[in-house]
């Protein structure tokens, strides 16, 4: 009887965590969907490309690893399936020419407010924990090698590649973008080496 009403308080305390990291994330859609917000983080490719759909995914991923995360896993065989759903939803974002059409046209703005939460961070947050460490690895591998190549594009294009930023923006957010994905690989490398990746032995004193 008592091991009972321990395992309905975990599982109460674990419900309430979830609950609550989904109205964190939803929180953000909303604080983010602000006009202010946006005009500031719009203002410019980094805060764009580096601040608001990294923060819009992640208001996904609370809602997707928090309420969802157990729920709606029958075709998510191994979480495979919402890595790729989420990949393809954020290499269509990449794209100039849809990041563009979000700053012209209100309804891309609308799509783009619904589908990086909902197509980007939420199925992450219902796989990430569902798929291997080897995956997870080869999530960043690409994360980090994408950037890199995104920077580098940016930097040596020779004209406007985003109708709405200028030239010198381009080259900021490219530079920045690389900065990023070096400083992403140096804390992997360094937690790989230097960190507690490994179980700590037990010691009996």
């Amino acid at each position: 009887m008592e091991a009972a009403m321990i395992l309905m308080r975990k599982m109460t305390l674990t419900c309430e965590r979830a609950y609550l990291q989904a109205g964190i994330g939803l929180g953000l859609m909303a604080l983010l969907a602000l006009p202010a917000t946006r005009a500031l983080l719009e203002s410019s490719l980094i805060n764009h490309m580096l601040i608001q759909i990294p923060l819009l995914a992640l208001a996904g991923w609370l809602i997707g690893n928090g309420i969802l995360r157990d729920q709606l896993q029958s075709w998510n065989e191994r979480g495979i399936p919402g890595l790729l759903i989420a990949l393809f939803a954020l290499l269509f974002w990449m794209i100039p020419r849809w990041l563009d059409a979000a700053l012209s046209e209100p309804l891309w703005e609308v799509i783009k407010f619904i589908t990086v939460p909902l197509l980007i961070g939420l199925p992450l947050g219902m796989s990430w924990f569902r798929i291997s460490g080897f995956t997870r690895a080869v999530v960043w591998t690409n994360s980090i090698s994408m950037l890199v190549v995104l920077g580098w594009l940016y930097v040596a294009a020779p004209v406007r590649i985003c109708n709405n930023y200028l030239v010198n923006q381009q080259e900021e957010f490219g530079y920045t973008a690389m900065v990023v994905a070096l400083a992403i690989a140096v804390y992997w490398i360094g937690l790989v080496f230097f960190g507690s990746w490994k179980q700590p032995h037990n010691r009996c004193d």
